[in-house]
């Protein structure tokens, strides 16, 4: 019996899959910061008409996340997981043939996007989500850092870009991300503890009978928890439109906008590709340590560590306003740095809210709904910011669109009071 105890809880090796999943993944769409200027130079468009590529695809990953979550929830994930991988990346390695915005519009945009959403954070973080209670923004922190570690891909985009040519970058990558992610998805992933003999976070059966029994009975926390969350029900709630407002307003507005014209920011400035991607990808690894670190919120509580994060990314963020030209070398790492690392920890704690808040059997559904929130707000945004930096020719009305979508993400949050509610036991 101590022996099994002190084994390696399975739940980390699902987690790890999921993360090399996300990884894998969104290396799809991270990369996109560094082909879009390049797409720009070889066929003469503008910035606001080559970024409708990234807003389609941020339409239909929005679009397809409910359906994908749902997929999750009643087929074996493992499956499900491994075909979207496989589409993202065929989709990915198609774009090396394409020479017309349609062709872009629909490798990138639809094909690879919809693979991405099937393999994406919703059905990914269903499974996840199943295998974890006490840990769960830790949980969550590390597929954040999946996220955020694919950023790290735009770095080697970029050097195979200029080696071999933006076609054979795209091949490379599409493939490698069919041939290495599926495989190991359909050899690892468990939808529950309960297929294996487990509870979640390895508890004993003891553990989690007295957890149970001591989160019911208490004032408004019991009939929050004894209700069966469907995508219905978790719709009449005010925390439920909150939670999809943000996800519109800070995970489609605040992170498509950092993604997508991320690179610009820095060539705009006047730094060369190469060291304008090295910035990106510094924001992307500091975007997963600051996933990690929202696990604080598990001790400390969501709003706690929320709120100080909050203030600090705004302030990183308000320093684009003040980088106009290489002559402030500094501020490109510590913005980079800065904004990846305090956004990468706001977005721990609202994902690991969302959990808190709707577990339950029909999870995926829900997370898939506030990813459709991530698509309304992910489609325009890219957009808007290239067509404002052609009509302006500069990104400081951006820069004010990103300080304010940051405040309002607060407001929200502060009135979703994850506080008043404890977290909800997965299913069994």
């Amino acid at each position: 019996m101590g022996s099994a105890r002190h084994r390696l809880f399975y739940g980390w090796i699902v987690l790890a899959v999921g993360f090399i999943t996300l990884v894998g993944g969104f290396v799809c769409r991270n990369t996109f910061s560094v082909f879009y200027p390049v797409i720009v130079e070889q066929f003469g468009w503008t910035r606001g008409d080559t970024a409708i590529i990234f807003s389609i695809s941020i339409l239909v990953y929005g679009l397809i996340a409910p359906f994908a979550g749902a997929l999750a929830d009643r087929f074996k994930p493992r499956f499900v997981l491994a075909a979207g991988a496989i589409l993202a990346g065929t989709g990915m390695a198609c774009c090396s043939l394409a020479s017309e915005r349609w062709q872009f519009y629909l490798l990138y945009g639809v094909i690879a996007a919809t693979g991405l959403s099937i393999a994406g954070f919703a059905p990914v973080a269903t499974v996840v989500a199943n295998w974890f209670y006490r840990r769960r923004a830790l949980a969550f922190g590390v597929l954040g850092a999946g996220v955020g570690l694919s950023a790290i891909s735009s770095y080697f985009a970029q050097y195979l870009i200029i080696a071999f040519g933006w076609r054979s970058a795209y091949a490379v990558i599409g493939i490698s991300i069919s041939l290495l992610v599926a495989p190991i998805c359909i050899a690892f992933v468990r939808r529950t503890p309960a297929e294996k003999g487990l509870f979640p976070d390895g508890m004993s059966s003891d553990e989690a009978a007295a957890i149970q029994e001591r989160s019911t009975g208490v004032r408004a926390i019991s009939a929050w928890r004894n209700r069966e969350w469907t995508v219905g029900t978790a719709m009449r709630t005010r925390q439920f439109w909150l939670l999809f407002l943000i996800w519109v307003v800070c995970m489609g507005i605040v992170e498509q906008i950092a993604i997508s014209h991320h690179v610009y920011f820095y060539l705009d400035a006047g730094y060369a590709p190469l060291t304008a991607a090295t910035y990106f990808s510094v924001f992307g690894i500091c975007f997963a340590l600051g996933n990690v670190a929202g696990a604080i919120s598990d001790r400390v509580g969501r709003e706690r560590f929320f709120f100080p994060a909050f203030l600090l990314c705004t302030g990183f963020v308000s320093l684009y306003l003040v980088m106009k030209d290489t002559s402030t070398p500094w501020l490109p790492p510590l913005i980079s740095s800065g904004f990846g690392l305090t956004f990468g920890s706001l977005c721990c704690v609202l994902n690991a809210t969302v959990a808190d808040l709707f577990q339950g059997r029909h999870y995926g559904r829900i997370a898939g709904c506030m990813i459709f929130g991530f698509g309304v707000g992910g489609t325009v945004s890219p957009w808007m910011a290239g067509y404002l930096h052609d009509l302006t020719g500069t990104y400081t009305i951006t820069y004010f669109v990103l300080i304010a979508a940051l405040i309002a993400t607060a407001a929200m949050f502060w009135f979703v009071a994850p506080r008043k509610l404890t977290p909800l036991l997965p299913p069994k």
